[in-house]
């Protein structure tokens, strides 16, 4: 009789264990704290508070709703992360989309592995296991680490460890948010790749950055004609560094471009190699004086 009482009493699952009062589990030492925590447990997901340390600050509905119709057909196939609050109360570490996604679906329960941890434990946790997602953008991604040195007081040689990333790796992520605000946003959308932006920080003027961020825009440039440009706006020849010795551009070809220069109201710079061939850049400051330029063109 007392082996069928604890046979049933097993049977009642782990859920069952969260939801007895006499059972409360705030500590790794309580009672019963093994069978939980690092375990997957079905929670409700009215129980579960989403995560303030979130990384993601935006979510794809489309995304979403192809997520939520996986999850119809298959499950949740890979539990969230949740911390024990409190009793019956939980906040999310990691897998808010598919948090939503279940909730789209009106579903109760989600699966979930159950931690106890601190609040910096905690953003650490979401930080690093959000770093390691495919989807995450590389704004999303460079201000995660940037939260791990300020908030948690992370060097890089210990945040390489943590995400298994090379220093370089991680300087170069960081280093995109010296770029203007609108570039950060237009790569965060997908307009410019991480290539593009880590060209642009070379240019140190944040008017300059977005002059070429138009350019780009407009001309539907590639990473290396923007770095191309990007040498150009510097000073930097692009020519071999012996052919750019022996190569000086005709006089006629000099006073052409000024000519050109004055006649669009606009910067134009001339490189001409070796054989004769050449090539003209024109700048400009923004769409609206990218179509100045053309109706002059067309004149």
């Amino acid at each position: 009789m007392a082996k069928a009482t604890k046979k049933q009493a097993l049977g009642r699952g782990l859920s069952a264990l969260l939801k007895d009062p006499s059972n409360d589990i705030t500590n790794a030492k309580d009672k019963n704290a093994d069978k939980i925590v690092g375990n997957v447990v079905d929670l409700n997901l009215a129980d579960i508070e989403m995560n303030p340390f979130q990384p993601r600050t935006s979510f794809n509905e489309e995304n979403l709703r192809e997520l939520a119709s996986s999850i119809k057909e298959l499950g949740v196939i890979q539990p969230i992360t949740v911390r024990k609050m409190g009793f019956n109360k939980y906040e999310l570490v990691s897998g808010e989309r598919r948090c939503r996604a279940s909730k789209l679906l009106g579903l109760d329960t989600i699966p979930a592995y159950v931690r106890i941890a601190n609040d910096q434990e905690s953003l650490e946790m979401a930080l690093v296991e959000n770093i390691q997602r495919q989807d995450l953008d590389p704004i999303e991604i460079a201000l995660s680490y940037q939260r791990l040195i300020e908030e948690i007081d992370l060097t890089q040689e210990q945040m390489s460890d943590r995400v298994g990333k090379s220093r370089s790796a991680i300087t170069n992520y960081l280093r995109l948010l010296k770029l203007d605000p609108i570039i950060q946003t237009g790569m965060r959308d997908g307009f410019i790749s991480m290539g593009h932006g880590r060209a642009l920080i070379a240019v140190d003027s944040l008017d300059k950055q977005l002059d070429i961020y138009q350019q780009i825009l407009a001309n539907g440039l590639s990473v290396r004609d923007t770095e191309a440009i990007v040498k150009a706006e510097k000073g930097i020849d692009t020519l071999p560094r012996k052919q750019a010795k022996t190569t000086k551009l005709p006089s006629e070809i000099v006073d052409a471009t000024k000519e050109l220069s004055d006649t669009l109201g606009a910067k134009v710079n001339a490189t001409v190699d070796a054989k004769g061939k050449g090539k003209l850049t024109i700048a400009f400051k923004s769409q609206k004086d990218l179509e100045r330029i053309i109706k002059q063109l067309n004149a």
